[in-house]
């Protein structure tokens, strides 16, 4: 099996969201995604095991499927099993469920969407857009929440070229941002929101968004001057980037006389107008 760094980015099928990456020119879907999607389990992994045993043909035929690609995740890269269209359309004859007839359908259409994105990269962040804009989100928040991933991107790129690359040194990395900015890790965070595998970012206002945004730009910034290289500086760099969104940060609640951390997030504010309508 492979193991190679890929951009990542997020295709939602019925609500659910799947990541994929581009390798070989062609779509990867982390395969614990697609399974959770089909059959709703909070485990898929023991599903995957248990599918493997009943279908002794897909188990032999596993390492042909799967690549290990490392994944972008909000808590830094990951190694995870994911397999293209081919070995999906493969997995999927051993999932029983409703949803795979629909689910093949979709992944057909995805990868027609990839050669389309190919020829005019523009469509995938307009696709982006548009996810979001179908889940409720304003036009505001979406243009902020772009841009964060965007600068995420530019920061984590910086990172793989001064030799972070281990998925625990980018989660480390990523929290120390976080606690110097916000004074909690991202895992205190989703606790403090009532989030569990939901994305934080994707439940954040705009002004957590633009601290997020601030901290890690910082970081760039300081990284990039400072000519950091290695996890140790990398690391320094990281506190001192958000350091100087923490500071702002506090400056602005001092002058408002409001927080800017919030337990509010998308799932309350979805459910509150779904109460309301």
């Amino acid at each position: 099996m492979t193991k190679e760094t890929v951009v990542t980015k997020i295709a939602i099928f019925r609500k659910k969201e799947i990541r994929k990456a581009i390798h070989k020119k062609e779509w990867w879907f982390v395969i614990e995604d697609v399974v959770s999607a089909l059959i709703d389990s909070s485990d898929p992994k023991q599903y995957i095991q248990r599918m493997k045993q009943r279908d002794p043909e897909l188990a032999k035929g596993w390492v042909q499927i799967v690549h290990t690609l490392e994944i972008r995740t909000e808590g830094g890269r990951q190694k995870m099993n994911c397999a293209n269209t081919e070995g999906i359309f493969r997995i999927i004859q051993s999932v029983s469920s409703p949803k795979a007839e629909p689910f093949k359908r979709w992944l057909a259409r995805i990868g027609y969407e990839r050669i389309k994105e190919i020829e005019d990269p523009e469509l995938a962040t307009k696709r982006t857009r548009a996810l979001y804009k179908a889940k409720g989100y304003s036009d505001a928040w979406i243009e902020k929440r772009l841009r964060g991933i965007a600068i995420r991107e530019e920061l984590t790129d910086e990172w793989q070229k001064r030799d972070v690359k281990k998925p625990k040194e980018y989660e480390i990395l990523t929290a120390e941002i976080s606690k110097a900015t916000f004074g909690l890790t991202p895992s205190a965070y989703k606790k403090f929101k009532g989030l569990k595998r939901q994305n934080l970012r994707d439940h954040m206002n705009d002004l957590e968004l633009i601290f997020s945004m601030l901290g890690e730009a910082s970081t760039k910034e300081i990284t990039i001057n400072k000519n950091a290289q290695g996890f140790i500086e990398t690391k320094q760099a990281a506190q001192k980037g958000g350091a100087v969104a923490g500071n702002a940060r506090k400056e602005l609640e001092r002058k408002s006389g409001k927080k800017v951390l919030t337990r509010e997030n998308y799932l309350k504010e979805a459910q509150s107008k779904k109460l309301l309508n």
